[in-house]
């Protein structure tokens, strides 16, 4: 990591965009927020209440954002507490790409300066939105065999969109570097832990959002506060019409989402049902998970028992496979994961011997990467009533269950 640099902290100070005096670094660690509140955390599940959360200071709630004196404004999102603002940020420091797609939805991705793997964003699906699009060329990449960081001095953002709650958990970074960045460049801003619903359990504290929970705070955060309930409405429109044709729960396929390990030969699972936003483009199409009998890998801490060989995937015999969020930037995995038909018990698969398998949507997801991946998740999984999913990476042959061009006005706030 960078020596410190103390001849240019103060000269990067920001001075309108500070971290609340009520929550420090050491609190947010420790998952300590005035946003607490259940950590078991709402699902997007159901369009007409996916935005009920437990009650706490705001309750997890889409409430506006709070004036501070005169002219500044304050979010408050779990883990970082109340974050005040007395301008919108005109540059973002960001790592995950739910975060990134979060931005580009409200119209924000001018601010974007940075992303921890730029070369894996899924920005295929911008191309089937008139005037939508993120360089990611452009931006700097935060993680090169870590995270250094003089780099954050280097970007002088106005705003992290970063998790340090879950940054501390991988990285060299510790409470008094999260504390210096803070207090000598910008504050942080971020929930990475939603992902999963799953936190350290240090952070006991440590609350959980939908996707479009999280659109709401960043829409406080950025001052649009129509673009996140317009795209929810587009995301909530097509759920409705989806589910208006679906077969009866006794009557729709059973579906299995894995990571295929080729040198074990044996399947990761996931399940396809969980919350956490992650599964954000599974869950609302109702399939039946079958694989629900196994632990799953997030949550059984990637133990053996979320290991599953090929004859047990054989007993369990899916009607559909689907390999976790590998659909943009498919690798080595995929193609075996493909090439299962050359295996001796994975040929005899159902799965395979009806040609139903796919590679999922990415699981960092915000608004616009999740409209796109529930219709392709639809396809993929209902494709007699929605139509053949395209190719992995193809984007041409989606936009046909929403109107890309009103998904395009409301990022462009044409609407």
């Amino acid at each position: 990591m960078a020596d410190e640099r103390p001849d240019r902290l103060e000269s990067s100070r920001r001075d309108y965009v500070k971290y609340g005096a009520a929550v420090g670094v050491g609190g947010l660690l420790a998952g300590c927020t005035s946003d607490a509140g259940s950590s078991s955390g709402p699902t997007d599940d159901d369009p007409e209440t996916e935005n009920e959360t437990t009650e706490g200071d705001d309750g997890g709630a889409t409430s506006a954002e709070e004036s501070t004196e005169d002219t500044g404004y304050s979010v408050t999102m779990s883990p970082a507490g109340t974050v005040e603002f007395d301008a919108v940020p005109e540059t973002a420091a960001v790592y995950s790409n739910h975060d990134a797609d979060i931005l580009v939805s409200l119209g924000q991705s001018d601010v974007i300066s940075s992303l921890g793997f730029p070369e894996n964003y899924s920005a295929q699906y911008y191309d089937e939105l008139p005037g939508v699009s993120l360089d990611t060329g452009a931006l700097t990449k935060l993680y090169d065999d870590g995270v250094d960081k003089e780099v954050f001095y280097e970007l002088d953002s106005d705003v992290h969109h970063i998790d340090p709650v879950w940054m501390s958990g991988w990285s060299s970074f510790d409470e008094s570097d999260f504390d210096e960045i803070e207090s000598n460049i910008a504050p942080f801003f971020a929930n990475y832990h939603s992902r999963t619903n799953i936190a350290p359990d240090s952070a006991s504290d440590y609350q959980f959002y939908t996707i479009w929970e999280l659109v709401d705070k960043y829409a406080q955060a950025y001052q649009v506060p129509e673009r996140g309930a317009e795209l929810k409405a587009v995301r909530d429109e097509m759920v409705a019409d989806i589910r208006a044709d679906l077969p009866p729960k006794s009557e729709r396929p059973e579906v299995g989402v894995v990571w295929y390990d080729q040198k074990k030969e044996s399947f990761w699972v996931y399940h396809l049902n969980e919350p956490g936003f992650q599964n954000a483009h599974t869950r609302p199409l109702r399939a039946n998970d079958a694989l629900s009998e196994f632990d799953s890998g997030p949550r059984s801490g990637w133990s053996d028992s979320a290991l599953i060989d090929m004859e047990a995937m054989l007993d369990a015999d899916p009607d559909v496979l689907l390999h976790f969020s590998d659909w943009q930037n498919p690798d080595g995995a995929t193609e075996a994961f493909f090439a299962l038909d050359e295996h001796p018990v994975g040929k005899e698969l159902t799965a395979v011997e009806n040609d139903r398998l796919y590679a999922s949507g990415d699981a960092f997801q915000g608004p616009i990467i999740n409209i796109f991946q529930i219709e392709l998740t639809a396809k993929q999984i209902y494709p007699d009533l929605f139509g053949e999913p395209p190719e992995p990476g193809n984007t041409g042959g989606l936009g046909e269950m929403f109107d890309p061009q009103r998904v395009a006005d409301i990022v462009n706030g044409e609407f």
